[in-house]
């Protein structure tokens, strides 16, 4: 099977969707033309997190503003200190100087510890701190947003991105792979050198990237080279590999399982 572009995005929407990560086209996002961040999500995210602890719509703008501030002139440094920032949390300094600061988690990573083996009764101990619904559940905001106009020194379109809370934390490149002399590295090429170039704002905030063309599908750093791009090819480490077709259900359903890729960006991304 050969996948166009069109049809490659909506088979990427639906398997989305199986994981439970809805999808929304770029016309329906509210945001600036030259903005990256969902900051709607985001304010909603911490004011669900830390309403308890009586943050204000004043203090989430400065946490928006400080993570805007970072210079996307200074890409690789801006990047390595947001996705720490992530990945660890950061300290806020309270509006009411006589409130202790407070530490904010930008993503909920509670789900990560409500491990398997451990009973149910530690299990809810453990939502019940995290102030989840039930055992395992993250509060987390997930978006798959394709076709989203971003301005930068040029107009640039990314085929698609995952938001988690606003943060466009992957983006996904894909090519027609019936097109003659069109391969994925010309989607590598896309996304390190011309949308790096033109729209680095967007990638201050990138976990990774993804390129594929349905049959071929690899994931990699920003920073690194195109060889250094692999793909996912199991779900579950007792799987079989698979390449081509099947290795878009792998990469998608092991990859964008929700707590395997709150792994991934918390655990498993090293400068």
């Amino acid at each position: 099977m050969v996948f166009s572009e069109e049809s490659l995005e909506k088979a990427v929407v639906e398997l989305f969707a199986e994981e439970q990560i809805p999808h929304y086209h770029g016309d329906t996002i509210h945001k600036e033309m030259g903005d990256v961040l969902l900051r709607d999500d985001l304010k909603q995210f911490l004011l669900n997190q830390y309403s308890h602890d009586g943050i204000t719509l004043k203090e989430i703008n400065g946490i928006i503003r400080m993570l805007e501030r970072f210079p996307s002139s200074a890409l690789y440094e801006s990047n390595k200190a947001i996705i720490k920032m992530i990945s660890d949390g950061l300290v806020l300094k309270r509006e009411d100087r006589n409130l202790k600061d407070l530490y904010i988690n930008l993503v909920d990573f509670s789900s990560l510890h409500a491990h398997l083996n451990k009973s149910a009764e530690d299990q809810w101990a453990l939502a019940a701190e995290s102030h989840s619904e039930y055992p395992g559940k993250d509060n987390n905001i997930f978006k798959f947003v394709n076709q989203l106009e971003i301005q930068g020194y040029e107009k640039r379109i990314p085929d698609g991105i995952v938001y988690i809370n606003g943060l466009p934390l992957v983006v996904f490149e894909f090519k027609n792979a019936g097109k003659e002399g069109t391969t994925i590295k010309d989607a590598f090429t896309q996304l390190t050198v011309r949308y790096r170039r033109d729209i680095p704002e967007l990638f201050k905030y990138n976990a990774f990237c993804v390129i594929s063309d349905g049959v071929n599908n690899k994931i990699g750093s920003l920073f690194s080279s195109y060889d250094n791009f692999y793909a996912w090819r199991k779900i579950n480490p007792e799987d079989e590999p698979v390449d081509g077709i099947n290795s878009l259900h792998s990469m998608i359903r092991g990859l964008f399982n929700h707590k395997r890729l709150l792994d991934v960006i918390r655990n498993f991304i090293y400068f």
